[in-house]
């Protein structure tokens, strides 16, 4: 059967199928412990999370479900330099987003208070509840990290968006390794390089790494349906992980006018832009994120631009500016078609299952 695969195995899981887990308060108990539950495996992004927050989430996952599921974090959490957010640099970005705070009616924001990185305290939390899968972004994981991990039967899962970081990952030690695609939406988890120069497609660089790496491969981006689980076996793929498909449905935290976005005509054109993080991402293309293309040097370094951000993005909404707001989403959304998790996992499934069927006839 199609679903046998090593990943399956490796994670006590019925169908090598996982649900993106999202950052940014995206991610919910209920998908996922729905993914989990029908057989998938469930994801919940944790990165902006503070350690009792990350406990009690975890608390309230094995409540919801008794079967895998991963939790994960961003190894490097901010691009922040040492000498911090200079003055100068924060009078550019407020000249440059100046005339959208003021289409808004607002005021531009104080200077962001300086951020203090959360991984490490984050990661005590993570060897103490012991999730069965723990998977990061934007770098890896030290050697005795993945030694522990190991010790306590938490499988590691790295994602890399170009051969070499998955080379450098498998090296590290990590047990299994997403190809993430540049269709996918949300952030580019690149590390090794900057993410402008790390945007191959998800099947060619699912082949590039299958061909050079040992380990289980993970492949993500622009996959919503049963045909495309098919497609990322068939090259060399142990697992699917899917983010916009699950990001649409009304069991994720998406806000209910994001997840109407994904499913409509807006769908059709995403953009890649750093303008509402500091870091690259996709999502439904904007009048603001074009405005501001090649102009990526005056915006504050991430988190700090999300902080920055934050007071406009809460106007756009309240005032329905949706042009001005760049709603997480990939390549793949005009396709979407299922609003339940469990109506899109039962559709994965039987078309999987009917494609490789129809293959032995």
């Amino acid at each position: 059967m199609w679903n046998n695969t090593k990943v399956a195995k490796l994670l006590g899981i019925d169908y090598p199928i996982l649900q993106g887990p999202f950052g940014g308060n995206l991610s919910s108990v209920e998908l996922t412990a729905a993914v989990s539950n029908a057989g998938g495996l469930g994801g919940y992004g944790a990165y902006t999370m503070t350690q009792q927050e990350i406990f009690d989430v975890d608390k309230q996952i094995k409540a919801a479900t008794n079967k895998p599921y991963n939790i994960n974090l961003w190894v490097s959490d901010h691009d922040i330099s040492q000498s911090g957010l200079s003055d100068e640099h924060f009078e550019r970005a407020k000249t440059l987003f100046k005339p959208y705070f003021d289409e808004a009616g607002i005021p531009l924001p104080e200077k962001p208070a300086p951020f203090q990185s959360r991984f490490e305290n984050q990661l005590e939390v993570i060897l103490d509840i012991r999730p069965k899968v723990f998977s990061f972004m934007f770098g890896t994981l030290s050697e005795d990290v993945m030694e522990q991990c190991r010790k306590l039967g938490i499988s590691t899962v790295g994602a890399a968006t170009t051969l070499d970081e998955a080379i450098f990952l498998e090296n590290a030690g990590t047990d299994m390794i997403i190809a993430s695609g540049f269709e996918a939406g949300g952030h580019r988890p690149s590390f090794l390089t900057n993410a402008e120069s790390s945007l191959t497609g998800t099947f060619v660089l699912l082949q590039l790494i299958r061909e050079k790496v040992k380990v289980p491969i993970i492949a993500a981006g622009g996959i919503a349906t049963g045909k495309g689980i098919a497609a990322a076996l068939t090259l060399g793929a142990d697992a699917a992980q899917i983010g916009t498909a699950f990001l649409a449905t009304d069991e994720s935290n998406a806000l209910p006018v994001h997840r109407e976005m994904l499913f409509s005509d807006a769908s059709k054109y995403t953009t890649l832009s750093r303008a509402y993080t500091g870091r690259l991402g996709r999502g439904l293309s904007s009048r603001l994120a074009k405005d501001l293309i090649a102009k990526e040097a005056d915006f504050l370094p991430f988190p700090l631009q999300t902080t920055f951000m934050s007071p406009l993005r809460k106007a756009a909404l309240e005032q329905q500016k949706w042009d001005m707001i760049l709603f997480w989403g990939g390549q793949i959304s005009p396709i979407l078609k299922h609003r339940k998790a469990s109506a899109l996992m039962h559709s994965l499934i039987e078309e999987t299952t009917t494609y490789f069927n129809d293959l032995k006839i």
